[in-house]
């Protein structure tokens, strides 16, 4: 049997394969809120054949927003507008649906990648980014405002607002993001957390916001469906955050009950230096595996079948999670089961796709026609 397409349990989410749809932000949003964009990507990867699909950043207030397009589950129009896109993927899909929870700290207000990704002042339509220190992202960008008590409560309040709205659209598992340079990962690097409080210092305090926002979360979330946590396991920046604290971080996680780590990295600095390779990112998760004993799931050019299968059936990670790839090849873990000997869920509409050297690719199926 392939190791791929063997089953998991994720807490009480049973999985049939080891593989998710990472989340991906799509820019596309107004004023956080979900439209016909989202319900034809969300749909079509809901139908890829992974046994979880991770709705993408999703945003727990405004001012958190990586873009002005960037999706949000702050109010009651951002949760009402995404029960009908869940709801048809239901209908259609037996994939799990996740959602990833985020904050963007000082990398909020920024204009879309495709329009350049810069930062958006006040007076161009932007807004005022918050963060753990008053130090901006870029040298030449004007700093955020470091948060005081008083905003650490709020933000947290928000994660657990998000939380129970994501509860109530049924959504099967959350993963917080603590990667890629927003706000938690903020808390956690020296780069960007220069705080003389009991949130900055000591690797201890510099987990201590993460960590808490992660019990506020697993607290608000129903006891049976999963958490995870995703981190960025090196800066790439000398004097980082690195992989050794990255350890420390998952082992406190562990203790509070993650269900997986997601091991990608980078993000908080634009002086990152990092040697993009296939499955570069993949010794973290087995370090982060080998050492904590924590579910891991690998990310980063994973692309292809067999490349994934090692990484399972040796023990690199439990499971992967693939964008890019998914976004270029949206039937993905379709072709892959084929390659590898697995089988995937598919709705009857698309039964007479099966390749006839693959009779056994959606497992057994019946299909008459006049």
């Amino acid at each position: 049997m392939s190791a791929l397409f063997s089953p998991i349990e994720l807490r009480g989410l049973k999985l049939k394969n080891r593989i998710m749809v990472s989340p991906m932000c799509q820019y596309s949003a107004v004023d956080g809120v979900a439209n016909d964009w989202h319900f034809t990507h969300i749909n079509s990867l809901a139908l890829s054949g992974a046994a979880m699909f991770c709705i993408e950043a999703t945003h727990v207030e405004a001012i958190g927003r990586i873009t002005p397009g960037c999706l949000g589950l702050y109010d009651d129009a951002c949760e009402a507008a995404l029960r009908p896109i869940i709801a048809s993927a239901r209908k259609h899909s037996k994939s799990a649906i996740a959602m990833q929870l985020a904050h963007a700290g000082r990398k909020a207000s920024s204009a879309r990648p495709w329009e350049g990704g810069q930062l958006i002042p006040p007076d161009k339509g932007g807004w005022q980014p918050q963060a753990p220190s008053a130090i901006p992202h870029k040298e030449d960008e004007p700093p955020p405002t470091a948060l005081d008590a008083a905003g650490l409560r709020r933000i947290r309040d928000a994660f657990v607002d998000s939380a129970r709205r994501a509860e109530r659209l049924g959504l099967d598992a959350l993963e917080i993001h603590s990667a890629h340079g927003y706000l938690l990962h903020q808390f956690l690097s020296p780069i960007a957390n220069r705080r003389t409080d009991a949130y900055g210092g000591s690797l201890a305090n510099r987990m201590r916001f993460p960590l808490e926002v992660f019990e506020a979360v697993r607290a608000a979330f129903p006891d049976h469906r999963p958490v995870g946590v995703r981190v960025s396991a090196t800066d790439w920046v000398e004097g980082g955050w690195d992989l050794a604290q990255t350890i420390e971080y998952a082992r406190e996680l562990k203790k509070r009950g993650v269900d997986w780590i997601d091991a990608s990295s980078g993000g908080v600095s634009p002086k990152q230096r990092i040697a993009l390779a296939p499955g570069y990112q993949v010794p973290f998760a087995e370090s982060l595996r080998r050492e904590v004993g924590v579910t891991t799931i690998a990310v980063g050019l994973i692309t292809e079948a067999a490349q994934a299968e090692e990484i399972v059936a040796s023990g690199k990670a439990d499971m992967v999670a693939l964008a890019r790839g998914m976004l270029y090849d949206p039937r993905w873990p379709w072709h892959a089961a084929a390659e590898l000997g697995g089988h995937v869920d598919v709705p009857p509409q698309y039964w007479r796709s099966q390749p006839s050297t693959h009779k056994d690719l959606f497992g057994t199926t019946t299909f008459g026609a006049r």
